[in-house]
């Protein structure tokens, strides 16, 4: 039994592979419960999780991103100090981002997505996905073997942001290549957040097309993301629309590829669901929901309490960093029955935190399980059979995988597979 009582879980790299014997440690304290590390509050329990995530008017998510790295750049002052927040937003890291954004200015920037991700756009999309699946998988077909995450995933959900935004087809290729390179997972244990956006040269490219387009318009999606408007008719300023589009890519790319990648090592790992799955394929989207319940790509996020607030049986003052175990809550035994096992006939499938809830519930769900779906329906198609490669990750029951080094993510950095063509 591991002595959980001083772990810290902002250093552990142990738990960054395997975080939930700690939660379930933590849950049997509470649904609330005080880190004993940089005066953080964890709500661990699906009840107080959903509680503090649909909570915008008492706790700020300018610290969404980073959490207590690095600390407040004030010290908290008085019963409500989100006058404080407001003035320091820009000086805290990523405090700016839409995930980082409070009512009012979160939804009005959020509106800017409807010229975005619009039913036509999607449906637009989606028939670009389908060929777009093939193409990646026709690079590794012939060879029996591919490496999920760089091989496909990478390069695929990269390409289909690209079209959703209307990047023209011959820069598809450019633009992927900037967000592969410059990508960086916030959290990363043993290294130190800064304010540097990792994404400045993605940013810089987008800031060209949406320039030249409010130069000279074109029929194309990119003219209309860049003639966007608020709901009060408002012209945004063009860095405001480069920075939501940025952020589009960075979290679309990475958050849909650690679905592929979960999903994909369960049916590699039981032969028997993989059969069940391959010979009803109406199961695919409940075998994603169960993998983002089990396996979603954000463990948890952070929010910044305004005012005195209860969370769980605990009373915390302004300026507390509260984080939601998003991973635990998908877990608690009281909301789900058998939680670390998967049901694809589980009554409350949809129920998981994975995608959030309230003002910040993730804009992109839709897309991420349109993507799940193409790469699995195609996977199925293409190939009888999908298993583990024994030569990379070892053999059955003596299986070596490596996580992302983070305490906020849950992703593998490679998962190699092999498989027989149809």
């Amino acid at each position: 039994m591991t002595d959980f009582e001083s772990t810290n879980l902002f250093t552990s790299l142990p738990l960054a592979a395997d975080p939930h014997p700690y939660y379930r440690y933590l849950q049997q304290k509470g649904g609330a419960v005080r880190l004993p590390y940089n005066g953080v509050v964890a709500a661990v329990d699906y009840e107080e999780t959903l509680a503090v995530l649909r909570d915008d008017d008492r706790f700020s998510a300018v610290n969404a991103i980073n959490g207590p790295f690095p600390p407040l750049p004030f010290v908290p002052e008085g019963d409500n100090i989100t006058g404080q927040i407001d003035a320091f937003r820009e000086t805290m890291p990523f405090g700016g981002l839409i995930a980082s954004q409070d009512s009012p200015q979160h939804p009005r920037t959020r509106s800017l997505l409807g010229g975005i991700i619009t039913p036509k756009r999607l449906k637009e999309n989606e028939e670009f996905m389908w060929k777009l699946a093939d193409r990646q998988i026709d690079t590794f077909i012939d060879r029996g073997t591919f490496e999920v995450v760089a091989d496909y995933g990478r390069p695929f959900a990269a390409m289909v942001i690209a079209d959703l935004l209307g990047v023209p087809a011959e820069d598809h290729q450019e633009v992927a290549g900037l967000v592969a390179s410059t990508s960086v997972v916030p959290g990363t244990i043993g290294a130190v957040n800064t304010a540097v956006n990792p994404l400045e040269a993605m940013g810089m490219r987008l800031y060209q097309y949406l320039a030249e387009r409010r130069a000279q318009p074109r029929s194309d999606v990119l003219t209309d993301l860049a003639a966007a408007r608020y709901p009060d008719g408002t012209l945004p300023e063009l860095a405001d629309v480069v920075g939501l589009a940025t952020f589009l890519f960075a979290a679309g790319q990475d958050t849909t590829v650690r679905l592929f990648t979960a999903a994909l090592k369960y049916l590699a790992e039981d032969p028997d669901l993989q059969a069940r799955v391959r010979a009803d394929r109406a199961l695919i989207p409940n075998l994603i929901e169960e993998a983002l319940r089990l396996e979603g790509a954000v463990k948890g996020n952070f929010r910044l309490t305004r005012v005195p607030v209860k969370v769980g049986d605990l009373d915390l003052p302004p300026g507390t960093h509260v984080m939601q175990l998003l991973a635990a809550a998908n877990r608690d035994p009281r909301r789900f029955e058998r939680p670390d096992e998967i049901d694809l006939d589980r009554r409350n499938i949809k129920e998981h935190l994975s995608f959030g809830r309230g003002i910040h519930s993730c804009p992109g769900a839709p897309l991420a399980r349109i993507e799940a779906r193409i790469t699995l329906e195609r996977l199925f198609e293409l190939t009888t059979d999908i298993g583990i490669d024994a030569a990379f990750h070892g053999p059955d029951g003596a299986r070596r995988f490596e996580y992302e080094p983070t305490y906020m993510f849950h992703g593998l950095n490679a998962l190699h597979l092999r498989f027989t063509r149809a």
